[in-house]
């Protein structure tokens, strides 16, 4: 196999800024929750934030998860959409200098606007997006390599794609082209909105059943429609052979199609949570491609995350990834 994991997701520039929740609140932000803008909204926005911009990067959930496993050693193919302008250009250069491969140097971009997300970050380390989309909406099968998803172990499917009906549709094709290969499928659902208002487009998506899911708490409860984190896991057992539902602070629980494992957390002092979850699949994704057993890779995942969340921005250095093995391998 060529590729350990082939990833499907929106390809947004990830532009950070550090805010104050005063901001948030004067310009009618809804705190904690990824908000879709139209490209007016935003343009006014990043006016208004101007003076608070930290950094940028390529982003988007997925690709967050790819860059995330391509440092700790694994292949990674990333499948998007950007656009022919200044903001896409930036975008593919990123993606290649991470090591990652991707559909974007195999043909011509089309005309259009590339994808943006604001992130706010505000002094209790939560974080706040208000993403447009642009030409990510249009993110078909086209953009879909079916060679690099055949020669791969795993596909991994970010969940906003579910938002979008065509790239819902593309969703689907690529987990059935991934069945007929003997590729395994793994799908996170990326927002606790995604689960309450496309849980149709995600039954859709998930089929018979996934071999992997990612969530939070509640991205379980809310799409089991149940009331405690207990009775969630057991209805996941239904949709996911083996899951991994985080717990932020307190670690995760991992379902590895026998048993419950509970993965520690590692305390630290939170200044950003942006990319948390998107590491932890990368990190995890990486070491059961890599000869770890699902509680090895989720030690590898809480203490990748807990380097996450302790500084700004969605991904580690590349010698800060080579550290999380070496402190958690050295004795063996």
């Amino acid at each position: 196999m060529r590729y350990h994991i082939y990833g499907i997701g929106n390809a947004l520039v990830d532009i950070e800024y550090q805010v104050d929740t005063e901001f948030l609140n004067e310009h009618g932000i809804e705190k904690g929750m990824m908000t879709l803008v139209d490209e007016q909204r935003q343009l006014t926005l990043i006016e208004a934030l101007n003076k608070h911009m930290i950094k940028k990067q390529s982003g988007g959930s997925a690709a967050n998860t790819m860059i995330a496993s391509s440092q700790f050693g694994a292949n990674c193919f990333y499948s998007c959409k950007v656009a022919s302008d200044q903001w896409g250009d930036f975008y593919t250069a990123d993606l290649n200098a991470a090591g990652v491969d991707s559909n974007l140097s195999l043909k011509p971009r089309n005309e259009g606007l590339t994808g943006r997300c604001l992130v706010m970050i505000t002094d209790d380390a939560d974080r706040t997006m208000n993403t447009f989309l642009g030409i990510t909406t249009e993110f078909s099968t086209g953009e879909l390599v079916p060679e690099a998803l055949k020669d791969s172990h795993w596909l991994y499917i970010e969940g906003y794609l579910v938002a979008n009906p065509v790239s819902q549709k593309t969703m689907v094709a690529a987990r059935e082209l991934a069945d007929q290969h003997s590729v395994k499928t793994a799908l996170t659902f990326s927002d606790p909105n995604m689960v309450k208002f496309f849980r149709k487009g995600f039954d859709q998506v998930i089929g018979s059943q996934v071999d992997l899911l990612f969530c939070n708490e509640d991205e379980a409860i809310t799409y089991t429609g149940v009331e405690s984190l207990a009775k969630a896991r057991d209805q996941l057992k239904q949709i996911a052979r083996t899951f991994v539902i985080t717990q932020g602070k307190n670690g995760a629980i991992i379902f590895d199609g026998d048993t419950y494992i509970d993965i520690e957390p590692y305390p630290v002092k939170a200044v950003d949570t942006n990319g948390a979850g998107d590491m932890f699949a990368g990190a995890f994704l990486y070491g059961i491609t890599h000869g770890h057993s699902y509680a090895q890779a989720g030690k590898i995942a809480s203490l990748a995350s807990s380097r996450i969340v302790s500084q700004f921005g969605p991904r580690l250095q590349w010698h800060q990834a080579k550290e999380v093995l070496n402190y958690l391998f050295k004795n063996h």
